[in-house]
């Protein structure tokens, strides 16, 4: 086989249906658009519109609020900050922030801060300084003779 020798196989790819192309061609005069009518002309735009009647979006009551000043956290497993460190990734002596869980590839970004939470276990001994953390992925990291500061709480006091 050579590079000038190969080709699709047979009935892989269609050719384009040429559209309004007489009435032979299987899609002449309406084209595929039906009969007359608003959707049969070009530039139309009715996403939504029922006909003057009131639309759904309308008549239903908004509901709920975006709150613009609430804290987007990073949420981390206790079980995620382990397979980190078994793999070489985290140093557990050392104190792991939201730096050290970025570096590692533990987390994409940042955002607000981190918060941890309990799913999975934790064997080492590490010292964490977090933004937020579960009560329950608190007793684990004390449990596993490791601490942790949370720094909200901190920038609470202030």
């Amino acid at each position: 086989m050579k590079l000038n020798e190969i080709k699709d196989n047979e009935g892989s790819s269609k050719s384009r249906m040429r559209v309004g192309r007489g009435i032979g061609s299987g899609k002449g005069k309406t084209g595929g658009r039906g009969v007359k009518g608003q959707k049969a002309r070009s530039g139309v735009a009715i996403n939504g519109f029922e006909g003057g009647q009131m639309p759904i979006y309308r008549r239903l009551p908004k509901r709920g609020f975006n709150n613009i000043f609430a804290s987007e956290f990073v949420t981390v497993s206790v079980g995620r900050i382990q397979t980190a460190i078994d793999a070489g990734k985290l140093n557990a002596s050392a104190t792991i922030d939201a730096a050290a869980l970025k570096a590692a590839g533990v987390i994409r970004r940042e955002k607000d801060g981190v918060r941890v939470l309990s799913d999975g276990e934790l064997k080492v001994k590490v010292t964490l300084e977090v933004m937020g953390a579960s009560k329950a992925a608190v007793e684990k990291i004390e449990k596993a003779g490791g601490s942790i500061k949370l720094l909200a709480e901190a920038a609470a006091s202030e």
